[in-house]
């Protein structure tokens, strides 16, 4: 596979496509919190690695580390432009875009569940939530996650450990927060019992 890419074989690149688009866009998706955003970063990394095919070794493993590595680069550069933007806005006093994180595992996924884990990942530094996303939801080991950030592992691990301690931490707080909106809208919503001059009692 890696020879034929090198070489610039269009199907062996369609077939890696096929095989790895999901999994990137989801990345994206896990990074961005944007469909719109993580649909772009997923076409703009297999754009780049076409054009980087010719540095490939012809020897190795799965090229998923090095598409993620090449996402990740991505989102950051997305993030950056996103700052930008919001900072212009800020100063013309006009309310900065939101994103939205939606259905990402399919039709039958809890929305709510989802929204909450991309509002609990935007609490994280950019570092530690590339390292999350990466280990958890892209499924890379160690080793992996590493070659894709180019970091050493000991930083990748003390990343995903930090990482995963205030995900879980944003996860409860956000968790707390709605049980809280939901009880008082229901209470809000709750017919309150008539009084004693309207049944006639008393």
């Amino acid at each position: 596979m890696r020879y034929r890419i090198r070489a610039g074989d269009h199907e062996a690149f369609a077939a890696l496509f096929d095989e790895h688009s999901g999994t990137v866009y989801r990345h994206a998706l896990a990074l961005l919190g944007d469909w719109s955003a993580a649909e772009d970063v997923t076409s703009l990394t297999f754009l780049h690695a076409w054009r980087a095919r010719r540095g490939l070794t012809p020897d190795g493993g799965s090229l998923r580390p090095w598409l993620l590595g090449i996402a990740t680069n991505l989102a950051r550069n997305e993030r950056r432009g996103r700052r930008r933007r919001h900072d212009l806005l800020a100063r013309l006093r006009a309310e900065p875009p939101l994103g939205h994180l939606g259905d990402v595992t399919g039709p039958a996924a809890d929305r709510e569940q989802v929204e909450a884990v991309a509002r609990a990942l935007a609490t994280l530094g950019h570092h530690d939530r590339e390292v999350v996303a990466l280990y958890v939801w892209a499924e890379l080991d160690y080793a992996e996650v590493a070659q894709a950030l180019a970091v050493p592992i000991g930083t990748v691990k003390s990343r995903l450990w930090r990482g995963r301690r205030n995900l879980e931490r944003a996860l409860r707080t956000g968790a707390g927060r709605a049980d809280r909106q939901r009880v008082a809208a229901n209470d809000a919503a709750r017919p309150t019992a008539p009084r004693a001059e309207e049944t006639g009692d008393g």
